[in-house]
């Protein structure tokens, strides 16, 4: 699996996970859940966290164009709870539209990026270990998210990568004739 492909399956379960928000109520996407974390209490603060952490790494960091200047948010502190739903929603779009089209142009994901861009000294990763990093805490806080919507009482969406997926078929499965014969053996049966 590839960078692409994995973005392409974390942008469907996002869209899945954020039609279910949607339709529960506001004070549940509030509620502080996580009483003893210093920066995350509900589901609209890692939602928040989520977006800022890729737009920081991957648009911010990567191509010094990130897009939080035009969504104002303390993202330390979110206490997004001050966030309409469909606000913090608009801003992973732009984010998500830019990501995509980042992946869209064939970036060279084998390209050094610098982790702290004013420190000479800084490590380096790859564009495509970046991108991994972003994916991957995006699924780790995911999961944070359903855990969330449980105890609120509610079933979370099934998020996992096997739902979006498109299953391939091999010809006995799909009940195609052997691969040995070719169309002028079937036409000679019927």
């Amino acid at each position: 699996m590839n960078v692409r492909e994995y973005y392409a399956y974390l942008t469907a379960a996002r869209e899945q996970l954020w039609n279910f928000l949607r339709a529960l109520p506001a004070a549940d996407l509030d509620r502080n859940l996580i009483e003893t974390g210093d920066r995350f209490h509900c589901i609209k603060d890692l939602l928040l966290h989520v977006t800022d952490v890729e737009d920081h790494w991957v648009h911010g960091i990567a191509l010094g164009d990130g897009v939080q200047a035009q969504y104002p948010h303390d993202w330390v502190q979110p206490r997004a709870q001050q966030y309409d739903l469909n606000w913090i929603l608009e801003y992973s779009r732009e984010v998500t539209r830019r990501t995509q089209a980042l992946l869209d142009s064939g970036p060279d994901l084998d390209r050094s990026v610098k982790l702290v861009q004013d420190d000479p000294a800084s490590d380096t990763v790859t564009l495509d270990q970046l991108l991994w990093n972003v994916m991957t805490h995006e699924v780790r806080h995911t999961a944070q998210i359903a855990l969330m919507i449980r105890q609120l009482g509610h079933t979370p969406p099934w998020l996992d990568y096997m739902r979006f997926v498109r299953p391939q078929s091999t010809p006995a499965q799909a009940g195609a004739p052997d691969q040995g014969l070719d169309a002028g053996d079937l036409d000679d049966d019927l």
